[in-house]
């Protein structure tokens, strides 16, 4: 019996006895447990997320369980380049814009 088979005899197993209610359960479970236990692949993840731009910063930095800055030097470390967010370059679109309209005045 190869250790897949076995594994997914587990996964089965789990479920029948309702010490999971389904698969997504077992495996929401599993990753928590797996992050939890290895804090560089918490930071792995976080980088990888990050620049998807599927997380903020602040996300990032509470994924990998370390402070803002700290983050922030993980990110450079990883070869990140941070830039302004959408919603940051609208804000900054308007600044420029009552920038604009006061020196028209």
């Amino acid at each position: 019996m190869s250790e897949e088979t076995t594994l997914l005899d587990a996964v089965t197993v789990l479920i029948e006895r309702g010490i999971y209610k389904d698969r997504d359960a077992l495996v929401q479970d599993a990753l928590r447990a797996l992050l939890r236990s290895k804090p560089a692949l918490r930071g792995q993840l976080a980088v990888a997320l990050y620049q998807r731009g599927d997380v903020s910063l602040t996300r990032a930095a509470e994924i990998s369980g370390l402070d803002l800055e700290s983050c922030k030097e993980l990110l450079r470390e990883a070869g990140v380049v941070r830039g302004i967010s959408p919603a940051g370059q609208e804000v900054q679109h308007e600044v420029r814009q009552l920038l604009r309209t006061r020196e028209a005045e």
